[in-house]
C-alpha cells in the first residue's frame, strides 16, 4: 500500500480513527503524526484478529507480551485524552464498523508485513474508500518498504551481504518523529471490549512468572532498554554479542516485534553515537548489520509469503527428516545432554527469549544432529518466544537448516561442545540455566559425560538420572547429517 502524505488543511475536522497493529507506540508513528497534525478529534483502535483467512494466531509468549503492551499503550493514550478501543474479530468487519460508529472521515494505519495481513489491509481500505472515507497508510515497521531494495541486475538481492550493500546505498535516514505534543480525543467513543476478554494471559496454569520477572513491555520500557544498551552494551558489541555469559546484546527484539520502538529510532541513536565517537565504529556497524538482517527477513517474507512453511531451496523438499517425538520432547525441555543446547532451551522456556548465538546452536542441533524438520523448531519458537514474528523466526530457521535464501554454508554443523567452550568458557551461562551442573569445573561443564566418577559424585551428578546422557554422539550425528545434506544437494 502506498505511503501517503497529507497536509492538515486537506483533512476534515470530523473525527479520525487510528488503527494500531504492530506499531504500539506514539513516537515515530507516521500514521498518528498525520492525524495529530490535523487536530481533529481522534480515537484509536486495536483489533485482535484471529479470524481473517491466513492470519497465524500468536504463540503463547507473544500473546502475553501483547496484553502488557496494549495496557501500556492504553495508559499512554489516556494521558493524552485519547481512548483506545479494543475489539476482536475479522478486521474487514470490525474496522469499518467502528469507523462508521465514530463517524470517522479518515482512517490511518501503518503497513504490516505478510501476505495475509496485506490482503486484509487492502480489503479494509477498499471498504472504507467505498464508504467515502479517506485512508492513509505509511511504512513504519521497516527502514525500507518491501521491494524497494534492488540489486544491480534488478530485483531483491539473493544474499544478505548484497542486500545490505544495496540497502545502504538506497537508505535515507530521516529524523524519527517525536510523539505528538497535542492530541484531541473524541468525547464519546464507540464501545469496546475488555482486554481480559481476549484471553491473552495464562491463568490455569499461569506459566508467565519468568516472563514477568524478565520483561517490561511498552514504549517507555523500549526507550529505557535502548538507553541502557547505548550506555553499557553497544561498546564491545562486535565481539561480545556472541557471548551468552555477557550482556552485550540489546534485548530490543520483542519491543521491535510489537512496534514499541521503530528500527529508525534505534538506527538513528546508534549512528548518532558513532558519529559523536561515543561508541566504536566497528560496534555500531555490526549492530546495524543485525538490524539489516531483520530487514532482509521482512523483505524476503514479502517475496515468499510461505516462508514459515516452505523450503526456499526446493532441493530440501526431499530431505529425509526424521520423526522422533521422544527426542523432540527432550529438545523442548532442554534435556538433550548437551549443556549449551539445554541452557538455551531452558532460558527460552523461563524468559521467552534466547541469546542469538545460542539460537543458532540450538537450531543446528535440532535440524542436523537430530535431523528433524526445521518447521518443528520454528513452531516451538513461535509459541515460546516473546519476539516471534513471521519474518525473522522463519528466515533464521531456514538459514540454519540450509534451506534458506542465504544459506550457502548448508553444511555448517555447530559443535555444541566447542561452541560452549568458546562462547561460555567459564560455564556461567550453563550454570545459570542448568543448575544441576553448577558444581562441575569449567573444563568439564560443556561435556559432563567425560568426567570421571569421583568428579561427577562430588558435583552431585548422576548421568542418566539427574542429568541426561547425550541424545546422540556429535561425530556420528555430524556424519549422518553431511550424508543427508549432500544427497539433497545432488
Amino acid at each position: 500500500m502506498k505511503t501517503a502524505r497529507l497536509q492538515s488543511s486537506r483533512l476534515p475536522a470530523s473525527p479520525s480513527l487510528l488503527w494500531f497493529r504492530d506499531d504500539l507506540r506514539l513516537s515515530d508513528n507516521p500514521a498518528l503524526a498525520a492525524l495529530a497534525e490535523a487536530r481533529a478529534p481522534l480515537a484509536a483502535l486495536y483489533v485482535f484478529d484471529e479470524d481473517s483467512p491466513g492470519i497465524r494466531p500468536l504463540g503463547g509468549a507473544a500473546r502475553w507480551w501483547l496484553a502488557r503492551s496494549l495496557r501500556a499503550l492504553a495508559a499512554d493514550l489516556k494521558d493524552r485524552g485519547v481512548p483506545l478501543i479494543l475489539r476482536r474479530g475479522p478486521a474487514n468487519r470490525v474496522v469499518p464498523e467502528v469507523a462508521a460508529l465514530l463517524g470517522a472521515a479518515t482512517v490511518a494505519f501503518n503497513d504490516r508485513a505478510g501476505a495475509a495481513e496485506t490482503k486484509v489491509d487492502h480489503a479494509v481500505a477498499a471498504r472504507l474508500l467505498s464508504e467515502d472515507r479517506r485512508v492513509l497508510s505509511f511504512c513504519a515497521h521497516l527502514l525500507h518498504p518491501p521491494g524497494s531494495v534492488e540489486g544491480a541486475s534488478g530485483g531483491m538481492p539473493r544474499t544478505f551481504s548484497s542486500f545490505h550493500r544495496a540497502a545502504l546505498k538506497a537508505r535515507r535516514l530521516d529524523t524519527p518523529l517525536p510523539a505528538p505534543k497535542h492530541l484531541e480525543g473524541v468525547v464519546h467513543p464507540p464501545e469496546g471490549e475488555t482486554l481480559e476478554s481476549f484471553d491473552l494471559e495464562p491463568t490455569r496454569p499461569d506459566w508467565s512468572g519468568g516472563l514477568r520477572a524478565t520483561w517490561t513491555a511498552g514504549e517507555a520500557a523500549a526507550q529505557a532498554r535502548l538507553a541502557a544498551f547505548m550506555d553499557a552494551g553497544l561498546t564491545g558489541y562486535a565481539e561480545g554479542r556472541d557471548r551468552p555469559d555477557q550482556d552485550h546484546v540489546s534485548r530490543l527484539s520483542p519491543h521491535l516485534r510489537f512496534g514499541e520502538i521503530s528500527p529508525r529510532q534505534i538506527l538513528s541513536a546508534v549512528r548518532h553515537a558513532a558519529d559523536a565517537d561515543a561508541v566504536p565504529l566497528v560496534d555500531a556497524d555490526k549492530f546495524e548489520a543485525e538490524l539489516y538482517w531483520r530487514e532482509f527477513s521482512y523483505h524476503l517474507l514479502a517475496e515468499r509469503p510461505d516462508l514459515a512453511r516452505s523450503n526456499i531451496q526446493r532441493g530440501f523438499d526431499a530431505f529425509p527428516w526424521r520423526e522422533c517425538p521422544g527426542e523432540l520432547k527432550a529438545w523442548h525441555r532442554g534435556l538433550t545432554g548437551y549443556p549449551l543446547v539445554d541452557a538455551g532451551l531452558r532460558q527460552l522456556w523461563q524468559t521467552g527469549w534466547m541469546h542469538n548465538r545460542v539460537r543458532m546452536v540450538v537450531a543446528s542441533f535440532l535440524t542436523k544432529h537430530l535431523l528433524m524438520d526445521w518447521r518443528a523448531g520454528e513452531d516451538w519458537f513461535w509459541d515460546t518466544l516473546v519476539d516471534a514474528d513471521g519474518a525473522n523466526n522463519a528466515a533464521s530457521w531456514q538459514w540454519v537448516a540450509g534451506s534458506g535464501m542465504d544459506a550457502a554454508p548448508y553444511f555448517r554443523i555447530f559443535n555444541p561442545v566447542t561452541q560452549g567452550e568458546k562462547f561460555d568458557p567459564a560455564g556461567t551461562y550453563v550454570r545459570t540455566y542448568v543448575p544441576e551442573l553448577a558444581k562441575l569445573p569449567a573444563p568439564l561443564i560443556h561435556k559432563p559425560w567425560t568426567a570421571d566418577t569421583d568428579t561427577l559424585a562430588h558435583a552431585g551428578i548422576r548421568l542418566g538420572q539427574t542429568y541426561p546422557r547425550p541424545l546422540v554422539d556429535h561425530g556420528a550425528a555430524r556424519e549422518r547429517a553431511l550424508r543427508a545434506l549432500e544427497s539433497t544437494r545432488k
